[in-house]
């Protein structure tokens, strides 16, 4: 049971409506897919896969700022977009659930991003990487390594892999998007095991609110 994997352009195409079913049924249905065709740069995210491995491996300090600030302005436009593709299928005003994170337009909604490193294991046995948990923002997005798998959903009782695909922007619903559609997207349990590869380059998660 794969996660879904959806080609955001295609909302601008004769395709729309069926990309927002897709989109609606990642929420319903898993609170999980992906986006590919997202609109944010392919040398961007490259940059930013190396600026960060490149961090963890050498400790650097110059974390290369104006890489991660074009990223994550390009992150904050992208969740800006899938929160008002979550207004439309939920019948909601537009701009409802970026008002609803911003106080009516009091504030800016805030905009995390972190950076987690997950090195190989030599032990599996003795490990089990980040427990399982449900997010508390609004909307989260995950710029995952292509190569290194590891996070997974729970679905139905089981553990379910997020599929690893190049330059795709894992999208979830937190606990806070769960409330603000009366339950009908879900904040689902995840987790990432520890992996035994060679190399494991870092992910990405941001979240629009904390």
């Amino acid at each position: 049971m794969a996660i879904p994997v959806i080609d955001f352009s295609k909302l601008e195409g004769k395709e729309r409506g069926e990309t927002l079913a897709r989109i609606a049924n990642g929420c319903e249905d898993r609170g999980f897919f992906q986006l590919v065709n997202h609109g944010i740069p392919v040398e961007l995210l490259e940059r930013v896969k190396k600026v960060c491995s490149e961090c963890y491996r050498l400790r650097a300090e110059d974390f290369k700022a104006e890489t991660m600030r074009e990223y994550r302005e390009e992150l904050r436009k992208l969740a800006e977009k899938v929160m008002e593709v979550m207004d439309e299928n939920l019948s909601f005003e537009k701009g409802s659930i970026k008002n609803a994170f911003s106080g009516n337009g009091e504030h800016q909604p805030f905009f995390g991003t972190k950076v987690s490193h997950y090195p190989p294991c030599p032990r599996l046995d003795l490990v089990n990487g980040l427990r399982a948990h449900t997010d508390a923002g609004g909307v989260i997005l995950l710029f995952q390594d292509d190569q290194v798998g590891g996070l997974q959903i729970l679905k139905d009782g089981q553990w379910i892999d997020v599929q690893p695909v190049a330059n795709a922007i894992v999208i979830n619903t937190g606990d806070q998007i769960e409330v603000l559609s009366n339950g009908r997207y879900k904040s689902v349990w995840h987790r990432v095991l520890t992996t035994s590869a060679a190399t494991a380059a870092p992910s990405l998660p941001s979240t629009t609110p904390p």
